[in-house]
C-alpha cells in the first residue's frame, strides 16, 4: 500500500464582482480535485481501518523499520569510548545504516532494541558499560552497567548476551549510534560460527533494530 496522501486546502481562485464562466470552470475544477483527492484518502484510511478490524493485522500498513547485525567480533581499549559496528542489512524500509549509524528518513518516535554477545577471558571480574549516542551527542540516562564474572579457566572465557530497548524522538536524517568500553580489554564482543551437539546456527556480535512506533506529537 502507497502512503496515504492528506490533500492541502484547495487553492481557489478569486471571485468576480459578476457573472463569469471562465472562473466558474476553474472554481469547479479545484474543488473537484481536491474531493478527488479527499475521497482517495478515505478510501486508503477505510482500507486500514477494514484489515484491522477483520483480522489482517494491519498488513497493508507500511511503516518505517530496519534490523541490521554484525559478524565481526569486536574490542575496545580500556576504558575507551567505542563503536559497536553494524555491517549487515538485514530488513530495511526507509531506515539504513552509514558506518554504524543507525538513521532515520521519517520523523517519529522509534523503539530501538539491540543486543551484544559478550564475554570474559580476564581471570578477574570485569564491566562493560553500553549507552546510545544520538546524532553525536550523548543520550541522558541511556547508560546501562554490565558486570561480566570472570573466565571459567584459562582459555574458556565466560559468556553472556545482554540487551535492552530505548524509544527515541527523531527528525528525519536524524541518526542513533551504540556505543561501550570495558575494564579491560579481555573483555569482547563475539561472534560464534555454527556448531554441533546439537546442530546451532552462527551468532551474531551485535544484533540491533529500529521500529517506527508513533508520529511526533
Amino acid at each position: 500500500m502507497t502512503d496515504i496522501l492528506v490533500p492541502s486546502v484547495p487553492n481557489l481562485p478569486l471571485p468576480k464582482e459578476e457573472y463569469n464562466k471562465l472562473y466558474f470552470n476553474q472554481l469547479t475544477n479545484v474543488l473537484r480535485l481536491y474531493f478527488n483527492l479527499l475521497n482517495n484518502s478515505v478510501f486508503d484510511i477505510n482500507q486500514v481501518l477494514t484489515d484491522i478490524q477483520t483480522g489482517g493485522g494491519g498488513a497493508v500498513l507500511n511503516l518505517p523499520y530496519g534490523a541490521f547485525s554484525s559478524f565481526v567480533s569486536q574490542t575496545a581499549t580500556v576504558n575507551t569510548a567505542t563503536l559497536m559496528t553494524l555491517d549487515t542489512t538485514d530488513f530495511s524500509n526507509t531506515v539504513s545504516i552509514n558506518t554504524s549509524k543507525i538513521i532515520v528518513t521519517k520523523p517519529g518516535i522509534y523503539n530501538l532494541q539491540f543486543s551484544a554477545q559478550l564475554q570474559n577471558l580476564h581471570n578477574a571480574p570485569e564491566d562493560v558499560f553500553i549507552w546510545l549516542k544520538q546524532n553525536g551527542t550523548d543520550i541522558v540516562g541511556s547508560t546501562g552497567k554490565v558486570g561480566m564474572p570472570a573466565r571459567k579457566s584459562a582459555g574458556v572465557p565466560f559468556h553472556d548476551i545482554k540487551g535492552w530497548n530505548y524509544f527515541l524522538s527523531m527528525k528525519a536524517n536524524d541518526y542513533v549510534e551504540i556505543y561501550w568500553s570495558t575494564t579491560n580489554a579481555s573483555v569482547t564482543i563475539e561472534t560464534y560460527a555454527a556448531s554441533g551437539t546439537p546442530t546451532k546456527p552462527s551468532t551474531a556480535s551485535v544484533v540491533a533494530t529500529l521500529s517506527f512506533v508513533s508520529a511526533l506529537t
